[in-house]
């Protein structure tokens, strides 16, 4: 993907400078928006980031280090992150420098902290935390609890430190490190060469005997490759001898391929938000998914006698179509109407009435046209030159325009609808697709491009997070528990409309990788979002009160919404379902899971007005196992979400 139009360029007055944290050979890359590292590059930032397995807070002089303890209620579940150890010079070399972010991968950041000469190598999921002492220098490892004692091996390569909190952490070097301590502070004589620390997960003595195994060989990086479809390839760069030990989470050990060199250890476990961490040997993962094909329309199709009703249903929304009469310029809302009035025209095609077909097509063109020309009224597309990526005229400069667009919030989500439309305006209309090729593929190039080498306009895949498997929706802001994401169903439409688009295009490399995508949003949606009775990935206190999570974050889950709180269970069913998609079908492959989640809702729709909308989106999922007392509720609706209409609720309904 090379798009060789670019949006007309605008400076942002709302992004933050990213030359503070980043070093000067990065500068001239497109930068990471939404990483998991985001916290680490956020001017005067000093929130931490999950890196599994520990939390890691960094400043200008030091790096603290957490092994956390959940905390847990009915509402919520998250990580408490207690400055575990942290690790600096005795005596800082120089205030003047900041932290630095070095180098990073898809599954690692390399921090620098000059003026204590380490430089750490951050890599998700190794339970060693790993250090580069660059020079001689006398280092202070200090914690807030009290250590009860320090024990060294005859060499001085192995150090066991308990703390009165029952941890016990693990210190190993590469050569031989002289340690003394007080009773909150570890002091080293002058040492240069590597240092790894681990937390003991728990007392086995058979973990003590697996740390010390896998002490010597460490990683500096990963990359994770999509070479073929529904497949992801995990390598480490790795330094010394000896095998490679890392974590994995429990979406990882589902997808795992174990016809390859790894060997699962699976009593080697950390406690983590996201489920058990396992440990796993091996210096390089093949995880693969289930295929997902991305079609137009939907799985099962309709029968002919439904055909009536949808078609009455469709000539009415489609003659309600106006594009003038958009109130709206936000980026989001408009999208969604686009992506409304799509559906419409593949649900005639499935229902063989082409007859509304080119008035949707007309819409279409006027809705769309003007956000690629560059010409729509009060808003549209530029390009910033500082992170590199899309920004709105209107979040340019204010942050809180267009839910945070200009602060590289939502990308994919906003985006998504609009590739929804162009997708099915180019499958209708190829010559207006070819017209507009080059504008929509700098679209979805903001948030899928997959190789920077191949275009340095964007950054490598914005939002997909390629450890977690799954997107992460908040851009450049610093937040207490790192990145997070509300809406699954979003980010699945998002890479579920690239696929389209590839179709209609006829381009087989976006086709793989948006439905790759798609398939490991979808499965990480299932195992974080979805809270399945009997699953006990969550604590029991949150789990048997929440049928589904609000808001996702790296180190947190929320029962609440952005815009609803929790005891509106109906936004938060609704936001995990819009747009209804084919592919909300396998979203939601699971009818049992469906009815959980719809009877948990139900009583809150009880004696409410204004919920038309919301009710839509229940019903529907009502439908997967109970189609005739859905169908019935359909049709008794005064009204329906804006990104929604009578005629795919009918549409749906008719297609179980």
């Amino acid at each position: 993907m090379s798009p060789s139009f670019l949006f007309p360029q605008t400076q942002s007055t709302v992004l933050p400078d990213p030359s503070t944290y980043f070093s000067p050979n990065l500068l001239s890359s497109p930068l990471p928006t939404n990483s998991f590292f985001q916290n680490f590059v956020i001017p005067n930032g000093s929130q931490p980031e999950y890196i599994h397995p520990y939390l890691i807070k960094s400043s200008n002089t030091s790096l603290s280090a957490s092994y956390p303890f959940l905390f847990f209620t009915a509402a919520i579940l998250y990580q408490v992150f207690v400055p575990d150890l942290t690790i600096s010079a005795s005596r800082t070399y120089s205030n003047k420098q900041n932290r630095v972010v070095s180098s990073y991968s898809d599954l690692g950041v390399t921090l620098d902290i000059p003026s204590s000469n380490l430089r750490f190598f951050l890599v998700r999921g190794s339970p060693f935390i790993t250090a580069s002492v660059t020079k001689p220098t006398s280092l202070s490892i200090t914690t807030n609890q009290t250590i009860v004692s320090l024990t060294s091996t005859n060499d001085n390569t192995k150090h066991t430190l308990q703390l009165n909190n029952t941890q016990t952490w693990l210190i190993y070097t590469s050569s031989p490190i002289y340690l003394n301590h007080v009773p909150s502070e570890v002091t080293s004589k002058p040492f240069s060469g590597i240092i790894r620390i681990a937390a003991l997960p728990d007392s086995n003595p058979k973990n003590v005997e697996i740390l010390d195994k896998f002490s010597s060989c460490y990683p500096v990086s990963g990359d994770a490759t999509l070479k073929k479809p529904f497949r992801v390839v995990y390598k480490w760069q790795k330094k010394q001898s000896g095998d490679l030990l890392m974590l994995a989470h429990p979406l990882h050990a589902k997808l795992l391929s174990y016809d390859r060199e790894v060997t699962v250890l699976h009593d080697f476990k950390y406690r983590s938000v996201d489920g058990d961490l396992i440990g796993v040997v091996g210096d390089s993962w093949v995880l693969e998914t289930d295929p997902i094909p991305v079609t137009w329309h939907s799985n099962k199709g309709i029968k002919k006698e439904s055909y009536g009703e949808i078609v009455s249903a469709l000539v009415k929304d489609v003659k309600e179509l106006n594009s003038s009469a958009i109130t709206t310029n936000s980026s989001y809302f408009y999208g969604k109407l686009v992506g409304r009035a799509a559906r419409l025209a593949l649900i005639a095609e499935e229902v063989s009435f082409p007859k509304v077909i080119p008035k949707v097509r007309k819409f279409l063109k006027e809705t769309i046209e003007p956000w690629l020309d560059g010409t729509f009224k009060g808003n549209g597309f530029l390009y910033e030159s500082k992170w590199r990526g899309l920004v709105t005229e209107q979040g340019s400069t204010d942050s809180t325009a267009d839910f945070g667009f200009g602060i590289y919030n939502d990308h994919h989500f906003h985006l998504g609808y609009f590739l929804y439309g162009i997708a099915v305006l180019a499958k209708i209309d190829p010559v207006w697709g070819q017209k507009y090729k080059s504008q929509a593929y700098s679209l979805v190039t903001d948030f899928m491009n997959l190789d920077q080498r191949y275009n340095s306009d964007y950054p490598r895949l914005r939002n997909f997070d390629l450890y977690k498997l799954h997107s992460w929706a908040s851009g450049v802001t610093e937040f207490e528990d790192g990145r997070n994401q509300e809406s699954t169903s979003e980010a699945v439409n998002a890479y579920y409309a690239a696929g389209l688009m590839g179709l209609a295009y006829r381009d087989t490399d976006l086709v793989a990788t948006g439905s790759t995508l798609l398939a490991l949003e979808i499965r990480a949606a299932q195992t974080w979002w979805h809270v399945k009775v009997g699953d006990n990935l969550y604590e029991e206190d949150f789990a048997k009160d929440n049928r589904i999570v609000g808001v996702l974050w790296a180190n947190k889950r929320d029962s609440k919404l952005w815009w609803a709180p929790a005891e509106c269970r109906e936004c938060r069913l609704s936001i995990q379902v819009l747009p209804l998609l084919p592919v909300t079908e396998t979203l939601f492959s699971d009818a049992v899971y469906a009815k959980e989640l719809v009877e948990w809702t139900l009583p809150s729709l009880k004696n409410k007005t204004n919920v038309e909308g919301w009710k839509g989106f229940t019903y529907a999922l009502q439908g997967i196992y109970d189609k005739n007392t859905a169908l019935k509720k359909i049709r008794m609706l005064k009204g329906f979400d804006d990104g929604n209409s009578f005629s795919n609720l009918l549409w749906w309904i008719h297609s179980r």
